[in-house]
């Protein structure tokens, strides 16, 4: 079992890549916002240094979605496809980030797995 989270930029497409990821068989996840560091520290523009850092946002948000989900090995990649199909590619800015970690044992809401 992996657990895949996606630290989603583009918030704005949560809902096609939810509706996308479950027509693809993926039928639980987990969904939080967060805030990343640089957003918070451009929020305080207490010194030159954080206020400089504003020029390399061409894109400033207030929030990010972290979407986390636990599947069966083979369903890795339909999941990273789904994600790059809506979001774009992500080795472009603003776009998110994807890792997988190993999940030992999952109890609970096994019967979407």
């Amino acid at each position: 079992m992996k657990l895949i989270i996606f630290i989603m930029n583009r918030v704005e497409k949560l809902d096609k890549l939810i509706r996308e990821l479950h027509q693809k068989g993926i039928k639980g996840a987990t969904i939080l916002s967060s805030t990343g560091m640089a957003q918070k520290l451009l929020a305080n523009e207490d010194t030159a240094f954080i206020g400089s850092l504003k020029a390399l946002f061409d894109n400033p948000r207030v929030e990010s979605k972290v979407i986390m989900t636990v599947v069966k090995e083979d369903q890795i990649g339909i999941v990273y496809q789904a994600i790059e199909d809506i979001v774009g590619d992500l080795s472009l800015p603003n776009t998110g980030i994807v890792f997988t970690v190993d999940v030992a044992q999952v109890k609970g809401y096994t019967k979407a797995i």
